[in-house]
């Protein structure tokens, strides 16, 4: 750990008005994040990741607590945080150049336009786009929006990347070469990367720490760090050490999950999905 951090949390709470009264979502969560970290937030679907991932980004703000970037209150969405969420967030009506550069035509971040074009053709190499410069989103696969989501987060330059399942949505072919690419690029560009996952697989091979978080309201329940050097390569899934980790893990996740199950009236089968208990009754 640096001796001054990117990112601190501070006992943040996060609590929303619902028709029933107050709903707390996140409670006390305590963390600091280095440079160059790469930092995964695992735990049951709905209990609140995404909205401490939201804190971070500026997008919501916290009920209590404090949230610092670089020393600083977070007190909105700022140039040195990028985010990429799972439903690409490309624009259907830009080219992919366009779209990789967009970021660099705000005012925040605005550049000339000579250098917003080197910028973007080197982004469209990096991330094997070349040929597909002046393509439209539609016609592109899910791993290649993913790719143009990821190139215009990097081409603004913002030193911290906010990652809210980027690549959920893609095969499990896709979503491997995705976590290897991000991988090489961060090589070369040097990020500090907080990544919120359901995947314990994907955690373990991207990340240099993992946090657990408890079912709602998301508590810390551990934070694990993560032995293996890098570069990764996709050997080290074959490992026995990783298996030990990834089923450990699980286990952990598993039982937060069937306590926000129990929280909802359901119960959890052996896979892991839920069912209610009327449904438990019927098998």
């Amino acid at each position: 750990m640096t001796a001054s951090p990117r990112l601190v949390l501070d006992t943040v709470c996060k609590q929303f008005e619902g028709p029933s009264g107050v709903l707390p979502v996140v409670s006390d969560v305590s963390l600091t994040v280095g440079e160059g970290e790469f930092i995964s937030i695992i735990g049951p679907s709905g209990c609140g990741k995404t909205t401490i991932l939201n804190m971070i980004a500026g997008l919501q703000r916290p009920t209590s607590g404090t949230l610092l970037v670089d020393g600083r209150p977070i007190a909105g969405p700022g140039a040195d945080r990028g985010v990429i969420f799972q439903d690409y967030g490309v624009f259907p009506w830009l080219t992919v150049k366009d779209n990789i550069a967009f970021g660099l035509t705000l005012r925040a971040n605005r550049i000339a336009k000579s250098d917003r074009e080197q910028i973007a053709n080197r982004y469209i190499e990096l991330m094997g786009l070349t040929g597909f410069e002046n393509a439209y989103p539609k016609t592109l696969s899910g791993g290649m929006k993913q790719r143009v989501a990821l190139a215009r987060a990097y081409a603004i330059k913002s030193s911290i990347l906010l990652m809210d399942e980027p690549f959920g949505a893609l095969d499990a072919q896709a979503r491997s070469a995705m976590q290897n690419l991000l991988l090489e690029v961060l090589r070369s560009e040097g990020k500090t990367v907080v990544l919120v996952t359901h995947s314990v697989e994907e955690a373990l091979y991207l990340s240099t720490r993992i946090v657990v978080v408890t079912a709602r309201p998301a508590r810390i329940r551990t934070i694990v760090d993560v032995p293996f050097e890098h570069p990764r390569h996709e050997e080290l899934h074959r490992s026995q050490r990783f298996g030990e980790l990834q089923y450990e893990l699980r286990e952990v996740v598993m039982r937060e999950y069937a306590m926000q199950a129990r929280l909802r009236g359901e119960d959890v089968r052996a896979s892991g999905s839920p069912i209610t208990h009327r449904e438990e009754r019927r098998a």
